[in-house]
């Protein structure tokens, strides 16, 4: 299944009000899907704090706790020791959590036997989970285990948990990442769809993307800046990624790239939302386009839609001032007692995805504050 069906299902399975019936969930994927996100996600969702542990990293002392300096004594004088819990098992029995623990089949043999009681009966040597706390866990074995060095769970361990296997699909994916990646790598996973992930063997040695890759990508060319005047030194973009996508999906991109027709026409600001492929314009740019809409005649339509509204809104955000003013001026026309277009009070009450409201921006641009 996708993510979304993934978050909805867990959605529904996990009871926020009667919390007996909220089994531990085991979530079964290839690598860099994005399976810890989607934990995450949850968390937000849910308004919970994710408490996670790395299995594989994990002693069975880990899950035992501390000896106790303190000796206690029985009714009959006998004297024994306790074991103190870790903070993080501790913090998810006195509060409600998502317990995540994470490479649960790369853990070690008897950290996954410990882990058995909890997954039985919320318990770890005599603590229980607080009624609220959420089990969640994942893993790479399932089918695609001959691939990674896993260790399988048995009949005995599986059936504690409730689990789905998710792939990595490319709709929802580019869903996801509208906005959260530029518009260039978002290009080029839409039209290439066979790089998101790798779906052949693996050899060892070689680099193969997936969705983790090509986030960590656009995150380091972005911060660096690189997408700016990104032809003049594709060579550099080439060896670059290829670090981290393999040189297979290093080429398709750096050749997408260099054949990308950036000029960019109304319909694709106003109908298709590439507002984002504005971001690193000049004003010169940006006026050109203003131009360009105004002419187009498209604003003074009889009404146009709440999407079309919506990626004017986000094109107004990334403009300079200068032209966000001239960009007024197109809805309100050249007389100010000009309010004859019908799409200037919902465009001035629209919010944009950066949750400021037209008007609010258009406001605080004009300003003393803002200069």
């Amino acid at each position: 299944m996708d993510f979304e069906t993934l978050l909805r299902i867990l959605t529904d399975l996990l009871d926020t009000e009667d919390y007996s019936d909220n089994y531990p969930i085991m979530i079964c994927g290839r690598h860099g899907i994005g399976k810890s996100e989607i934990v995450y996600q949850l968390g937000k969702l849910l308004n919970m704090q994710v408490v996670e542990r790395r299995v594989s990293q994990m002693q069975e002392s880990d899950v035992l706790g501390m000896p106790s300096q303190e000796v206690y004594k029985t009714d009959k004088g006998s004297e024994y020791s306790k074991f103190n819990p870790f903070y993080w098992f501790l913090d998810c029995c006195e509060n409600p959590r998502i317990l995540f623990l994470d490479e649960f089949d790369r853990g070690a043999e008897p950290v996954k036997q410990a882990f058995m009681e909890l997954t039985d009966s919320r318990k770890l040597f005599g603590r229980t989970l607080h009624p609220g706390t959420i089990v969640v866990s994942a893993i790479n074995g399932g089918k695609h285990a001959s691939n990674y060095q896993v260790g399988e769970l048995d009949p005995a361990e599986q059936s504690r948990w409730t689990t789905y296997h998710v792939e990595a699909k490319v709709d929802p994916w580019l869903r996801w990442a509208k906005g959260k990646v530029h518009y260039l790598i978002w290009d080029f996973i839409n039209q290439n769809r066979g790089h998101l992930f790798h779906d052949g063997d693996f050899e060892p040695g070689e680099i193969y993307p997936n969705p983790r890759s090509i986030v960590r990508l656009n995150n380091v060319m972005q911060r660096k800046d690189l997408f700016k005047n990104i032809k003049e030194d594709l060579g550099y973009i080439m060896t670059l990624a290829s670090g981290f996508v393999g040189l297979g999906t290093a080429a398709a991109f750096v050749r997408f790239v260099e054949n990308y027709e950036f000029n960019l026409t109304v319909e694709n600001i106003i109908n298709d939302g590439a507002w984002e492929k504005t971001i690193d314009w000049g004003i010169n740019e940006h006026l050109a386009m203003t131009t360009k809409i105004g002419q187009s005649g498209i604003v003074s339509q009889d009404k146009l839609s709440k999407e079309q509204l919506l990626n004017m809104a986000n094109y107004f955000m990334v403009m300079p001032s200068e032209v966000a003013s001239v960009f007024w001026t197109i809805f309100c026309g050249e007389q100010e007692d000009n309010f004859e277009n019908p799409n200037l009070v919902p465009f001035s009450q629209t919010i944009a995805d950066n949750g400021v409201q037209v008007a609010e921006h258009f406001g605080k641009m004009l300003s003393k504050d803002h200069y």
